[in-house]
């Protein structure tokens, strides 16, 4: 049903914690696949990737490239971007898979989007406040993870490789309108 795309930087634990929270929709058959891409080298990733049972493809290049280079590497018709170390809260597979049906019925190409919960154990300070207000403002962040259909995602011409801030622009040019914030949470540490 979808493949879950995971741009890496080499440590372990923020991939490991991710990979844990879609356990269950993998075993609930809603995710099909997980491509871990990872940018720094070091073999730590492709071990995680082998122990989990994930694809794993080692990539040089920008944020924005490596996930270009996941999204041409999944085979599943349905794609899923997440941040390494974003935790996925419980509920979120009923609502994934009612979402895919809902906009499948529909024909209307539309993306989700998860709801920002901060992490219960970070300090509350400054720079939570003022992302905050950038999502009021501006929009959902890149870190809340993006669902999206794969003829949807390449309509919109997908992640630019070589475009500064890619995972900004591709929000915004799925503008409001075909946006849909949903209501399971996606906690970023």
């Amino acid at each position: 049903m979808l493949s879950v795309i995971i741009p890496t930087e080499g440590l372990e634990q923020p991939a490991v914690a991710t990979l844990a929270s879609l356990v269950p929709g993998a075993a609930a058959g809603v995710v099909r696949e997980v491509v871990l891409v990872d940018r720094s080298g070091t073999g730590v990733i492709e071990r995680v990737a082998d122990v989990a049972g994930c694809r794993y493809l080692a990539f040089e290049g920008s944020h924005a490239a490596a996930l270009a280079a996941g999204a041409g590497q999944a085979r599943s018709p349905w794609l899923m971007f997440l941040h390494a170390g974003a935790v996925l809260e419980s509920g979120w597979i009923d609502e994934t898979a009612q979402f895919i049906e809902r906009v499948a019925s529909s024909g209307r190409p539309r993306a989700g989007i998860f709801r920002y919960a901060r992490s219960p154990y970070a300090e509350p300070g400054l720079r939570d406040g003022l992302k905050f207000v950038a999502r009021m403002i501006a929009g959902p962040s890149a870190e809340q993870g993006l669902l999206i259909a794969r003829d949807h995602y390449d309509r919109l011409g997908g992640y630019a490789p070589d475009a500064r801030r890619s995972e900004i622009r591709l929000l915004r040019r799925l503008g409001r309108s075909s946006r849909t914030l949903l209501r399971s949470r996606i906690i970023v540490a």
